[in-house]
C-alpha cells in the first residue's frame, strides 16, 4: 500500500528499525479530528546522545590504546634485552662446545693418522715376512739367499718367461711355486718345512715343487746351449787363445751325487762309486772355455766309466771338426774323439817312465790350469744349489711317467741352467 507524502513531516517514511523517528510512521492529514503531535525533538536528543557515546568510547578507546603501546614497548624493550641476553649466553656457550669439537676432532684426526701410519708399517712388515714378489723387490740379497741368482731384475726375467707354462689356478701363484723350486734346490728344505711356510698342505707343496720343475726341465733348455764355434773365438779368454790358439771347444769332466742304498742288488752293485766308495749318480758336464755350462748328461750309475758315459751320452755328436776337447786323465777317448775329426788333451802320465820330458810337462802344467775352470764350475754349481750335494732317495731316480729321464735328472739340468743366469767364476 502506498502513502502519500504528506502524511510525513519530512515527506518520506523513515528507516523501518528507527522507531523513535517521527516519519517512523505517517502522523500527518490522517482524517481525524485530533491527533497527538509527533515529539520530533525527541529523535534529535536521541541522535546526539549517541553520538556523544560514540565520540566518548572513541576517546576512551583511544586513551587505552595509547596506554597500552606505551606499556607494551617497555615490555617489548625488556623481552628484547632479556631475549638478546639469552642469545649471547647461548651463543657463548655454542662457541666452546665448537671449540671443544674441533679440538676433539683435532685429536681424533691425530690418532686416526697415526692408526693409520701403524697399519702401514704392520702391513710392510708382514709382507716382508710373507713369500711373495713384493717381498723380493730390490731387495737382492734376499735374492741372492733364497734363489742363486745375482739379482730381483734377473728373476723377474725368468719368472716372465716361465709364467706362461707354469701351473695356473693354485693355493700358489706363479712366482710362489718358482720360490719353492728354489727353496728345494738351493737350501735343501723339507717339503713339510716349506708348507709351514706357505700355511698349506704339504702334499701341494710337493706336486708344486715336481710340477713347477718340470716345466723349468723343458722350457730352459736354451739356457745350456751348444755355442757355435764362431761365437766360440768371440769370447775366448786370452789364457786359452795363448795355450791352444782358438780351438777349444769344451772342457768336460764328471761329478758324482750320492744316493741312498738300493735295496736291489744289480742297482746297488751298479751305483757303487770306487772313486766315492759309496753309492752314486754320474753326470758328464762340458764347458765352453769362459765358464758357461754347455753340456750335461743324465745320470749313470757310479761305476760306470767315464770313457763309456763320453761315448754313449750324446756328448761326441756335439763336436765338429778341428774341436779341442780338454779332459782329465781318466777320459780316454782318443779315438772315439778322432772319428769326430776333433781332438781331445789329457795330462800327461808317465806310464811306466821315470820322468816325463819337460815339454810334456810345460803343456801339462798349463792344461792343468785351464782344465781347473770346469773344477770351479762344478763346485759353484753344488755350492749354488746343495741339494746335489745331498743324499737323493731312490724315488728320484725312477724314470718319469711317459719320459726315458729320471727326476734327478731333471734337477741337474735346471740347476745347470740357472747357474748359466750367474756371472761366469771364469776371468775374461
Amino acid at each position: 500500500m502506498r502513502v502519500c507524502s504528506q502524511h510525513f513531516h519530512s515527506g518520506k517514511p523513515s528507516y523501518e528499525m528507527m522507531e523513535t523517528d517521527p516519519d517512523w510512521a505517517p502522523s500527518l492529514l490522517l482524517g481525524h479530528s485530533e491527533m497527538k503531535t509527533t515529539d520530533t525533538g525527541r529523535h534529535g536528543r536521541q541522535k546526539n546522545r549517541a553520538a556523544t557515546k560514540q565520540l566518548l568510547q572513541e576517546a576512551t578507546e583511544a586513551v587505552m590504546i595509547d596506554n597500552g603501546e606505551a606499556e607494551g614497548g617497555d615490555v617489548h624493550a625488556e623481552d628484547d634485552s632479556h631475549h638478546e641476553e639469552m642469545e649471547d649466553g647461548e651463543n657463548t656457550r655454542l662457541r666452546e662446545e665448537v671449540t671443544q669439537l674441533e679440538q676433539e676432532r683435532d685429536m681424533m684426526r691425530g690418532e686416526i693418522n697415526r692408526l693409520l701410519e701403524e697399519n702401514r708399517e704392520l702391513k710392510k712388515k708382514l709382507a716382508s715376512r710373507e713369500i711373495v714378489e713384493e717381498s723380493f723387490q730390490g731387495d737382492n740379497e734376499k735374492v741372492r739367499f733364497y734363489t742363486g741368482l745375482p739379482s730381483y731384475a734377473t728373476l723377474l726375467v725368468l719368472l716372465n718367461y716361465l709364467s706362461p707354462h707354469l701351473p695356473q689356478g693354485r693355493l700358489l701363484s706363479p712366482f710362489q711355486l718358482l720360490i719353492v723350486v728354489f727353496m728345494r734346490l738351493r737350501l735343501k728344505l723339507p717339503v713339510l718345512h716349506i708348507a709351514y711356510l706357505f700355511g698349506i698342505h704339504r702334499t701341494t707343496i710337493a706336486s708344486g715343487f715336481k710340477d713347477t720343475l718340470s716345466v723349468m726341465y723343458t722350457q730352459m733348455t736354451p739356457f745350456v746351449p751348444w755355442p757355435g764355434r764362431e761365437c766360440l773365438r768371440a769370447c775366448m779368454p786370452h789364457q786359452f787363445v795363448e795355450t791352444f790358439g782358438n780351438k777349444v771347444a769344451v772342457i768336460i769332466d764328471c761329478f758324482e751325487i750320492f744316493i741312498e742304498r738300493p735295496s736291489n742288488l744289480y742297482a746297488k752293485a751298479a751305483t757303487f762309486s770306487n772313486y766315492k766308495h759309496n753309492n752314486t749318480i754320474k753326470h758328464l758336464i762340458g764347458i765352453t772355455p769362459n765358464g758357461q755350462i754347455s753340456f750335461i748328461s743324465k745320470g749313470w750309475g757310479g761305476r760306470t766309466t767315464d770313457r763309456h758315459i763320453t761315448e754313449e751320452c750324446g756328448f761326441l755328436d756335439k763336436l765338429l771338426p778341428g774341436d779341442l776337447v780338454l779332459a782329465d786323465r781318466g777320459f780316454d777317448i782318443k779315438e772315439s774323439v778322432g772319428l769326430m775329426c776333433a781332438e781331445v788333451k789329457i795330462p800327461a802320465f808317465t806310464r811306466g817312465k821315470c820322468q816325463m820330458e819337460a815339454r810334456s810337462i810345460e803343456e801339462t802344467r798349463k792344461l792343468a790350469h785351464l782344465r781347473i775352470h770346469v773344477e770351479r764350475v762344478i763346485g759353484n754349481l753344488g755350492g749354488k744349489y746343495s741339494i746335489i750335494t745331498d743324499t737323493i732317495p731312490i724315488d728320484m731316480l725312477l724314470p718319469c711317467e711317459g719320459e726315458d729321464v729320471t727326476f734327478l735328472d731333471k734337477i741337474v739340468f735346471v740347476c745347470c741352467a740357472l747357474t748359466n743366469m750367474s756371472p761366469s767364476v771364469v776371468n775374461p
